[in-house]
């Protein structure tokens, strides 16, 4: 299983569609599209202690063996796993193990699994996440639960998106993974690194925080988080284009070498792709960029409709889809190239240029890949590693002549491949 070659969508079952028929219903769309794998957003019931907003957050989970019954049944969700591997696709879950709800099951029976305040009541170490508790991992009956409950999971599901997942002992994750893999032998693992600031605030308060150098010891694949600072700078014109591009060329020293980053232009916690570039052509240099990095891309609910609004995690707020899907036409042309072995088993150098360019070049053997892509929409002649000749842009059909090692772009992305 090459997970270069795999695109994951992420479902936010509440506002995208709401039950679990309903993604069932839009899973032959997904597939046709050529997606790998979707990721439900958790699928448990939620506490209704200091429950933010009117349905609360699907991250303060009241019961992990249990089904949210606003979704459907247990048969229901089994039946949409059963759907999606008639059609070939994956099926991940949410794993929130940092924390419950305040009146999750698991308190009622298993107070001791819980940390406590010098006073003695249940809390947690992130003050703003205040409709939850923290569990205590230095408990080790809570592995034991904890692990049980996610091999019990893997006989229906391919594999795990694992929430915070920094903030649970490296050790549990690994004998997770262990006796997990007695029941889902190729298991998937997520995890959803974070942000190296978020790592140091806690390592300052006393706490642990994994890197994902860490991670990878247990994860397949971790968040790219550790960039995203620098993306959101450059879009927002407070980093260089260089300086979002050094910080890219350092993941290729820093981790293992088979290392695998989730690609994301948005997700559930972060803005709209649509918000932060409202020009299409800015925004399909961005799409074609994410996919033609190295990793995994993801992505979100609705994304090829290309809504402005992120979804709240604590109110109904139903994801906009009106007529047809904006970038499905350049989406599908995106996941078929990311197939190729070229983009999972080659060489992979991204550099930038001036006038807000990207050019990155996979090698392969004797096989290569360039792209040009402008960031900001600008038309630029740039200097590209082929041979002068015409060749053919697989996003857009056309003819591209390189003359004296040149091409043109009038602003929209370019992927040459030979």
């Amino acid at each position: 299983m090459q997970l270069r070659s795999m695109t994951l969508y992420s479902i936010f079952i509440r506002n995208d569609g709401g039950t679990f028929a309903a993604v069932e219903r839009d899973l032959a769309r997904l597939k046709a599209l050529g997606i790998d794998a979707i990721w439900l957003m958790p699928i448990h019931p939620i506490g209704e202690v200091k429950r933010k907003g009117s349905l609360g957050s699907p991250y303060a989970i009241k019961d992990y063996r249990a089904i949210n019954p606003e979704f459907g049944t247990m048969d229901d969700f089994t039946h949409l796993c059963a759907t999606a591997h008639q059609l070939g696709l994956k099926v991940l879950i949410d794993v929130v193990y940092h924390h419950t709800s305040p009146d999750s099951v698991l308190v009622k029976t298993h107070p001791e699994y819980f940390y406590r305040r010098p006073d003695g009541s249940f809390g947690n170490h992130v003050g703003e996440w205040t409709d939850i508790i923290d569990l205590d991992f230095s408990v080790p009956a809570l592995w034991d639960e904890l692990i049980d409950t996610l091999c019990f999971w893997a006989q229906y599901v391919d594999g795990f998106r694992c929430d915070v997942a920094p903030l649970v002992p490296l050790g549990f994750w690994l004998e997770a993974r262990r006796r997990v893999a007695a029941v889902r032998p190729d298991c998937i693992w997520l995890a959803e690194s974070v942000e190296h600031g978020f790592i140091r605030y806690n390592r300052s308060q006393g706490l642990d925080a994994l890197s994902d150098s860490e991670l990878y010891q247990a994860f397949d694949i971790c968040y790219d988080y550790d960039v995203y600072g620098d993306y959101l700078a450059y879009a927002q014109g407070r980093e260089s284009l260089p300086d979002y591009i050094a910080a890219l060329e350092r993941q290729e020293a820093i981790y293992p070498v088979d290392y695998v980053k989730l690609r994301f232009t948005e997700n559930h916690d972060r803005l709209r792709t649509a918000f932060l570039f409202p020009d299409r052509t800015v925004r399909e240099n961005w799409l074609a960029w994410m996919f033609f990095q190295k990793g995994m891309p993801m992505l979100y609910s609705g994304q090829e409709w290309a809504p402005v609004h992120t979804p709240t995690l604590f109110d109904p707020d139903p994801i906009e889809k009106r007529g047809e899907p904006m970038h499905e036409a350049l989406l599908k042309t995106l996941i078929a190239m990311k197939k190729d072995p070229l983009f999972s088993d080659g060489v992979y150098t991204p550099e930038a240029r001036p006038r807000d360019m990207i050019v990155s070049v996979w090698t392969l053997g004797p096989r290569k890949a360039v792209g040009v892509f402008s960031m900001r929409g600008n038309s630029a002649a740039v200097n590209v590693p082929l041979e002068d000749g015409r060749y053919h842009n697989i996003l857009n059909g056309r003819e591209y002549p390189v003359d004296y090692g040149t091409v043109s772009t009038a602003g929209e992305p370019i992927i040459l491949i030979v």
